[in-house]
């Protein structure tokens, strides 16, 4: 399995969404201790109400990746998630390639369609076409990348005979959907190449509109027919499954190890491919250190 590090975001209203640490040096660090990839997610215009209620205010995760990617040689760059239906799908996939292209080919695209009514008004985006412009987007991105000449036409926008370079590195940068309904799982099936379901529980699923997935034995399954479908269907790709692991006590990585231990054998047994672990650290030490403990434990990378 690899392991990716999710930069802390700040809770509510106050403190400052780099309270854990300057990004270069964060991800710097994330890197020299063994991590595969750092993510960050997406609220451009997140509602009063859930921050409220525990939610996070976030950095816009290209610009952030990009100062990430700047900072790191190897460090993979995950969007975990962007919200597909915020974007028109042309600006979209040349920010992606923008950043695979200058980051040597790093980028990740996690993708989601959105659960926050609020955020999706602030933006201008009818939440009831949340589906049909995800599915649209899932769509273009490819043919964009391609760099060739491709039309589309959408619901609100028609591309003609239109041709985007430069190609990113990656043919095509993987695409991870998340969400856990029937119909992310078909979209991961037949044009995603991972999916991330989201593991919080019943709250979280409530939240996220999603469906409660249940035991990792759930995700496994799960996985095992997108896996099984998209062979039927003639793909010969393989499909990452990415699992947040969120066991207690893994705030201190170096305490009670063999039962995480366990826990992270168990999930690679369910078939997941990359693990997403995070402590929302509140200082740049507090953050390094959680680093260090995580990559000493498990990861075998001590610092140099």
């Amino acid at each position: 399995m690899r392991f990716i590090f999710h930069y802390p975001e700040s809770a509510g209203y106050e403190g400052d969404l780099l309270d854990a640490g300057p990004l270069p040096e964060v991800a710097a660090a994330a890197e020299q201790y063994g991590f595969d990839a750092i993510s960050l997610s997406e609220h451009p215009a997140p509602g009063a109400r859930w921050l409220g209620a525990g939610g996070h205010q976030t950095l816009d995760p290209f610009v952030a990746l990009a100062f990430a990617a700047a900072a790191t040689e190897r460090l993979r760059l995950l969007t975990y998630l962007s919200v597909a239906p915020y974007r028109n799908p042309m600006l979209l996939a040349k920010t992606a390639a923008t950043l695979d292209k200058l980051s040597g080919g790093r980028m990740l695209l996690g993708l989601g369609a959105g659960y926050q009514k609020s955020e999706f008004h602030a933006l201008g985006v009818d939440f009831d076409e949340r589906n049909a412009l995800f599915d649209e987007a899932l769509e273009v991105l490819p043919r964009h990348w391609s760099g060739e000449p491709f039309s589309y036409a959408g619901r609100h926008f028609n591309a003609r005979d239109v041709v985007a370079r430069p190609r990113p590195v990656q043919r095509p940068i993987p695409m991870w959907v998340g969400g856990n309904s029937a119909l992310s799982r078909r979209r991961v099936t037949t044009h995603a190449q991972g999916w991330i379901p989201m593991t919080g529980g019943a709250e979280l699923s409530t939240t996220a509109r999603t469906p409660a997935l249940g035991t990792l034995a759930d995700v496994g399954r799960a996985i095992a027919k997108i896996r099984s479908d998209a062979a039927a269907a003639g793909r010969t790709d393989h499909i990452d499954l990415v699992y947040s692991y969120q066991g207690a006590g893994l705030e201190n990585p170096d305490l009670d190890a063999d039962r995480h231990r366990a826990a992270l054998a168990a999930a690679a047994e369910a078939g997941v491919d990359w693990v997403v672990v995070s402590h929302r650290t509140r200082d740049y030490r507090a953050t390094l250190d959680f680093i260090a403990a995580f990559g000493d434990t498990y990861l075998g990378k001590a610092a140099s």
